[in-house]
């Protein structure tokens, strides 16, 4: 059983107890839409021969319809419920993967993309529960007609029996044909996404650069080729609908007609010739399953993009606690994509900055400090224990992250810098005291407590500009790291006064921490004990600011920056 096969599967196994009311309500309606027939049947006959049971074989019909109605009605409601359930599940399950996977899900597939297979791709696979258990519950009155044919004349039994066969050919080929169509369709609708969400992004620069028109084009490209699916769809469908339509009333007329001769000969009552007329409709309604099945095709195609998701290998964690220690980071012969870092030591309590052209490493030097990013060979070492090896909890208060676009998570601004278990008033009175340290080493404090609510403000009601944002993580850095602070290029947004003064706390830092710092500005170099020069994907030199800046190559990374 393929991936996306196994995730319908689970999807039906996981919605809670809706499959079993489906089920459930399936096979009472089954049941009751097969007593109708005979029912029917014998209150004809009992009409026809005056019989004196007529009104109470009228009682069951009406019980039976009455019972088959019900029996729907419960089924739409159970429908809706377990693809509320199954979805919403699975969605929660995809959100907690992609986090637990990382940065490697955003490198693997664009944002746009994982919103498409954590939406709409989820939500398709979340109606499997409905459309198994619909698509099942159809084969309950074809095997009941089977079996009630064979009762009223075995012959009548062969006729249908080698209609459905044709049916169920019919709804294979469906299915096989419409799962790969559907594959592409949500293919089409993931890219189309991915490419919006670029563009959303960068609203600015294509207002100020006057390329909406061009943008819009690139966006909506993919359009002829998401027509030309949904197109493959319709045909599919169609073509089914035809053949499927065209064996119906053939095989109701081949039942008609075998049961004419054996009431003309004697063999079937009118009742009965009635009964086995119902029956035949009842048999060949599985041709009516081929809504369900494209239901299914479709959950299984949304399965198999969504499994891609969930194969992403989680970040694994170990149990190890740090060893008291200064924080001494340690590379050993390191290398990753195309970044060969070899044994590289940060002193604990030091300060490294680490400089080079755009796209030297300089980021992904910074994400293998803070295991945001694994090495393909060798090992990162933070007091002596392997990074890998360290407790999540453990190794996210060790060390501290801040980034140039940082993302604020949490209600209020307290919340950003670090969660607080106080209620909001008391956070507005008496914000905690290394909320407030964290503020103030950012250059954070003086703003925040300008806004209506000070660190209580709701982050939704606190515009900030990208230099402000950018202070909150960089306080959330200080309050949440204890031993290892890594800076990628997280003050490039700061004025230069401002730059300065988060530079002297980094220097100055009263807690002794290590500090690893993507440096733009030579300044910022020129502060820290050791310099890392990055060149091409490989550590071109390694010392103080004053002895690099000797040669013209180093002066040259910071050529236009400001001093």
């Amino acid at each position: 059983m393929r991936a996306g096969d196994r995730l319908v599967a689970g999807a039906v196994r996981r919605s809670g107890p809706w499959p079993a009311v489906l089920a459930g309500t399936a096979v009472v309606g089954a049941a009751g839409e097969l007593a109708v027939p005979y029912l029917i049947g014998r209150t004809v006959d009992t009409l026809v021969t005056r019989g004196p049971d007529a009104t109470h074989w009228l009682a069951l019909c009406a019980a039976a319809v009455a019972a088959v109605m019900l029996c729907e009605s419960i089924g739409v409601w159970a429908r809706g419920a377990s693809g509320a359930h199954a979805a919403a599940m699975l969605r929660t399950g995809v959100l907690r993967h992609v986090l637990g996977a990382g940065s490697a899900a955003t490198r693997r597939f664009p944002e746009g993309e994982l919103v498409t297979r954590a939406g709409l791709n989820a939500e398709e696979v979340g109606r499997a529960p409905e459309t198994v258990t619909s698509a099942l519950a159809l084969l309950v009155p074809t095997a009941g007609t089977l079996v009630a044919l064979t009762l009223i004349a075995p012959v009548l039994t062969l006729t249908l029996g080698a209609g459905i066969v044709v049916i169920l050919f019919v709804l294979r080929a469906f299915l096989r044909a419409t799962t790969t169509i559907s594959g592409g369709y949500q293919e089409v609708q993931g890219e189309i996404a991915a490419r919006l969400v670029e563009a959303l992004g960068g609203a600015r620069t294509i207002a100020a650069a006057g390329t909406a028109g061009r943008e819009s084009r690139r966006v909506l490209a993919q359009l002829p080729r998401l027509r030309a699916h949904g197109m493959g769809l319709w045909r599919a469908n169609a073509s089914a609908a035809v053949r499927s339509g065209l064996v119906v009333p053939l095989l109701e007329v081949a039942v008609l007609a075998v049961g004419g001769f054996m009431l003309a000969a004697g063999d079937l009552t009118v009742g009965e010739l009635y009964s086995a007329a119902r029956y035949a409709v009842l048999g060949a309604s599985l041709s009516t399953a081929l809504g369900h099945i494209g239901g299914l095709a479709r959950a299984r195609a949304a399965a198999g993009r969504v499994a891609e998701v969930l194969d992403l290998p989680p970040v694994r964690y170990g149990s190890r606690t740090l060893p008291p220690g200064p924080g001494t980071l340690q590379f050993r012969d390191v290398a990753v994509n195309g970044l060969t870092v070899g044994d590289l030591t940060l002193p604990g309590g030091s300060v490294t900055a680490v400089v080079g052209r755009s796209g030297s490493g300089k980021s992904l030097l910074a994400a293998l400090a803070g295991r945001l990013a694994e090495p393909e060979r060798g090992a990162v070492l933070l007091d002596g224990v392997p990074l890998g090896e360290l407790a999540e909890a453990e190794l996210r208060r060790a060390i501290g992250y801040a980034f140039e676009r940082p993302a604020l998570v949490g209600e209020t601004i307290g919340d950003a810098i670090v969660p607080e278990p106080e209620p909001l008033p008391q956070l507005q009175e008496l914000p905690g005291r290394r909320v407030v340290e964290a503020a103030q080493a950012a250059c954070a404090d003086v703003f925040v407590r300008r806004l209506p609510l000070g660190y209580a403000t709701p982050l939704r009601d606190a515009p900030m500009s990208g230099g402000e944002r950018q202070r909150i993580g960089l306080a959330r850095a200080f309050a949440q790291g204890e031993r290892l602070l890594v800076l990628d290029d997280a003050t490039s947004s700061l004025d230069t006064v401002t730059e300065r003064q988060v530079g002297r706390a980094l220097t100055s830092d009263r807690l002794g921490r290590t500090r690893l710092v993507a440096a733009h500005r030579p300044a910022t170099a020129a502060r820290a004990d050791q310099v890392v020069w990055l060149d091409g994907g490989t550590v071109r030199a390694r010392g103080p600011h004053d002895v690099l800046w000797q040669d013209p190559a180093y002066r040259a990374v910071f050529q236009g920056a400001e001093p």
